[in-house]
């Protein structure tokens, strides 16, 4: 399935240190040769301050303590570029540092962002926005399908007219995202009918089995063509069941042939039950009882 990998699409719009959990993912399902992987974590590092990490990973690859020279000068680099930016930022930390400064700020945003400006020269320009826009969804990924609402939450965020915007103009790949939490998201249908003709309209710039499974049922009411693309997701789907079973320790197996998930009934042993039946006995005795008291004092009142 390496010819499904968005990860030559995400990474650019990632913080470098957020793609090394998606290269992890292809290095463990074995997508790629490890020494391909290594050699992409290397070329990750290099243009980054994590010098260190690259040359662990370099002693790793090619079996060696010896390190390039640009390693070690780059180290040099990293470190005196490290003490420069924590001097240019110090007015704006000191700023937010002093409680009496940040008192300033206001509930206006616009009014922030200008006084923020003539200060520290600090501003958002619109493409900026938008840049931003992409990797705060780019980011949210690793959130939203690790969350039990997840598949809610990406709907209200990506189905934002901004957020769909920028999808749109520079992102058009992560609507394979946005479809996969429409498909299992019954309560979302009024805003899937809008969605269709956002895949519609991006289908000449991104396609995948799950968009083209959408257009064929959706659009082009060609149900052949949408059972050959569910077929090509089917690998994906079912490592992604297996995974679950393991994860949630379910007594269940899977039926390759027939496309089932058995589910082995769970039913307790002799002895729970016993136990089990005993303690609600027991409860049930104690509360008698206990009216039963409660009913004698009374008539002894009267």
């Amino acid at each position: 399935m390496a010819e499904y990998d968005l990860t030559p699409r995400i990474a650019p719009n990632l913080d470098r240190h957020l793609v090394f959990p998606l290269l992890e993912f292809l290095q463990e399902r074995q997508m790629y040769p490890d020494e391909q992987i290594l050699k992409s974590k290397i070329e990750l590092l290099n243009k980054t301050n994590m010098v260190d990490y690259a040359m662990d990973i370099h002693k790793s690859l090619y079996h060696t303590e010896d390190v390039p020279q640009d390693m070690v000068e780059r180290r040099v680099e990293v470190v005196a570029r490290l003490k420069a930016l924590e001097e240019s930022a110090a007015p704006l930390v000191n700023f937010l540092q002093n409680a009496s400064a940040v008192q300033e700020l206001r509930a206006d945003k616009q009014y922030n962002l200008q006084m923020l400006h003539e200060r520290y020269q600090s501003f958002s320009s619109p493409m900026n926005q938008v840049q931003n826009r992409i990797w705060l969804m780019h980011w949210s990924l690793f959130i939203f399908f690790n969350h039990d609402n997840g598949r809610t939450q990406i709907i209200d965020l990506f189905n934002q007219d901004k957020y769909l915007n920028a999808i749109q103009t520079n992102a058009p790949h992560l609507v394979r995202y946005l479809a996969t939490a429409f498909i299992v998201n019954k309560r979302r249908r009024p805003q899937f009918k809008d969605f269709i003709k956002v895949i519609q309209q991006e289908q000449n710039s991104y396609k995948d089995p799950i968009t083209e499974f959408l257009t064929c049922v959706y659009v082009n009411y060609d149900f052949d063509g949408a059972q050959k693309k569910m077929r090509e997701c089917e690998e994906e789907a079912e490592r992604w069941i297996v995974n679950l079973i393991r994860s949630s320790k379910l007594d269940a197996k899977i039926d390759s042939q027939s496309g089932t998930v058995i589910m082995e009934p769970n039913h307790p042993n002799v002895y729970e039950q016993l136990i089990d039946h005993t303690k609600a006995l027991s409860g049930r005795t104690y509360k008698l009882v206990g009216q039963l008291l409660e009913h004698a004092q009374s008539q002894v009142a009267r």
